[in-house]
């Protein structure tokens, strides 16, 4: 009994935790997502309504779905395939290999913040080091940021600067791979492509189907981007969803409106993700399983 009650005492704390700073929360946001609550004043119960005018008068809410889609759609593929990319080359037994590892993986622990302050510097029209570089090979200016067809394209190809975390993942991956797998393709006569190809990828489903579902949840939380280098613009071309969120709250202090929109975006990244994982019986290989 005594040692019982210790167990709960030392778990107090995160249930605590848990209750107060999380599900808390959530429920009350749940509650409030069906309210009219304009910040200072008491929330008045209205039923679905939120839910009703998001779904048919917010033409801004379609626009941020469609944004935030496109660059999911986008990035997360590419993603995927750079760390896997970057992994199979750092895999390697070279002399130094250690200090390239740690290289790419640096981008992904540096400072959100700060990392986009960089790349506003880089991608500058007017004073960036990548149009300086383009004018000195004869090219014209290029704007990353302030044109509507580029704005969005611009914001993917930053998203290729945190590849460095899923590379780690995948990293660990491969060599979790056992040599003998290797050595038994090879005395069948297999060359590299069908190793890669029959051990491999194979090998490393579970590690892809980690790294999908996290980029997925990442990608649909995107705010800092659009927040700190373009504040939705040009045109709304990087209104994302989670931006238009914030605005509906802290710009223009519909608190109901932004719980509603809210609690949409956690149902289809639910969605989302129940159906990768209903999926993965079909692509995903575990060694230890029996077919």
């Amino acid at each position: 009994m005594r040692n019982t009650v210790q167990g709960y005492l030392f778990i107090s704390p995160v249930v605590l935790g848990l209750l107060i700073f999380t599900i808390g929360p959530m429920l009350t946001s749940f509650y409030m997502s069906f309210t009219k609550f304009p910040l200072l004043r008491a929330p008045e119960w209205i039923g679905l309504r939120n839910y009703i005018v998001m779904f048919t008068s917010d033409k801004n809410f379609w626009q941020a779905c469609k944004v935030t889609l496109i660059y999911a759609g986008t990035s997360v593929p590419l993603g995927l395939v750079g760390a896997f990319v970057l992994a199979l080359l750092l895999n390697q037994r070279v002399k130094g290999i250690a200090f390239f590892r740690t290289s790419f993986y640096m981008p992904a622990i540096v400072p959100a913040i700060a990392s986009l302050i960089l790349w506003g510097w880089l991608m500058n029209r007017d004073y960036g080091l990548i149009n300086a570089i383009l004018v000195r090979l004869g090219f014209s200016k290029f704007s990353f940021f302030a044109e509507p067809e580029t704005a969005l394209a611009s914001m993917v190809m930053m998203s290729l600067w945190g590849v460095g975390a899923g590379m780690i993942i995948y990293l660990a991956g491969l060599q979790g791979i056992p040599e003998s797998l290797y050595e038994a393709g090879k005395l069948d006569g297999a060359n590299e492509l069908q190793l890669f190809r029959n051990i491999t990828i194979p090998m490393m489903t579970p590690t892809i189907f980690f790294n999908l579902v996290m980029g997925m949840i990442a990608a649909s939380q995107t705010f800092m981007n659009a927040f700190v280098l373009t504040s939705g613009g040009p045109l709304k071309s990087t209104y994302f969803y989670n931006l238009m969120l914030y605005e509906r709250a802290f710009n223009w202090t519909q608190m109901g409106m932004a719980s509603a929109m809210a609690w949409f975006l956690l149902f289809v990244v639910l969605v989302l993700t129940l159906l990768v994982f209903r999926s993965s019986a079909l692509w995903v290989f575990y060694e230890a399983e029996v077919k």
